[in-house]
């Protein structure tokens, strides 16, 4: 399976803090928003990912990230450079797709739950059909929402409804087969101009083959597309960390983990982050 994270768009909403460079380059406390979504493909075992830029700030992302070598993963990178739509990802990912299946990612969306590796890895299994990821939230009407019968099923899904027939907003992971880039293309502009990506998971929802897993209490999902959404996560990300001395979304650590990384590229790291928590905490990697 391989990985996008989708990173265009101009980020009005926080607007002038992205008059000069893309939202997700802002900082979540101590580490680059893009670590957050690039960490949670990592954590499902992806280790080839496109990351779909502006044109503005592609250099940017290549300056931060390279192409992946130091992290043991392979980064492609790609542009949107008008609001086109989550959906458009996949046309635009179609040569990097190739004949495998996908998982794509929000560039604003952090993830946070114990062991939410087992849970991915567990979800990415499926090479058939399209999965999502459901948790509740208190403003439904501001999401796509799912409807889901006791056995977890998905029954439908509404883009921001009015009156929601559940709490169960659809999350900005999402995993398809390879089918997502002819139904991507088959799409229609919605009412604002764009591929939505409501309309491809009812595709697959008309086909018997959108499947689910509901995030349960304990479970944190956070959109940072806002100024009070941005200042709440990095105060929950500092939170966590100070109060467990582990960081969130630490991609080196994922990576040495994993065994993407040995110890000598680990240590080339530590030079990068001089004077820093950062080098501290990747310090005390290398002593464990």
């Amino acid at each position: 399976m391989k990985g996008i994270v989708l990173a265009g768009g101009s980020g009005t909403r926080l607007m002038p803090l992205t008059s000069v460079f893309s939202k997700q380059l802002l900082p979540i406390y101590d580490k680059p928003m893009i670590f957050y979504p690039l960490s949670i493909l990592m954590l499902a075992g992806i280790r080839e990912i496109l990351i779909i830029t502006t044109s503005n700030d592609q250099n940017l992302f290549k300056k931060l990230l390279g192409h992946g070598e130091r992290y043991g993963i392979d980064i492609s990178y790609e542009v949107q450079d008008s609001p086109r739509g989550i959906a458009d990802a996949f046309i635009i990912g179609e040569d990097f797709i190739g004949e495998s299946s996908v998982s794509l990612i929000l560039g604003d969306n952090i993830f946070f739950s114990h062991d939410f590796s087992s849970i991915l890895k567990n979800a990415f299994k499926q090479r058939k059909g399209a999965h999502v990821f459901l948790t509740n939230v208190s403003n439904p009407e501001e999401f796509g929402v799912a409807n889901v019968d006791k056995d977890g099923k998905v029954l439908s899904i509404e883009e921001k409804p009015q009156k929601p027939r559940s709490n169960l907003a659809v999350t900005g992971l999402y995993i398809y087969d390879n089918n997502v880039i002819e139904i991507a293309k088959t799409l229609k502009p919605s009412k604002r101009g764009e591929l939505e990506i409501t309309d491809i998971n009812l595709d697959y929802l008309n086909q018997g083959n959108l499947n689910a897993t509901t995030l349960g209490r304990g479970f944190t999902w956070l959109d940072t597309g806002t100024h009070e959404s941005l200042i709440s996560a990095g105060e929950f990300v500092r939170t966590i960390e100070d109060r467990q001395g582990l960081k969130i979304a630490c991609l080196e650590e994922i990576a040495f983990n994993e065994d993407w990384i040995d110890i000598s590229t680990l240590r080339g790291h530590i030079t990068q982050y001089k004077n820093s928590p950062y080098e501290a905490y990747l310090k005390k990697l290398l002593e464990k």
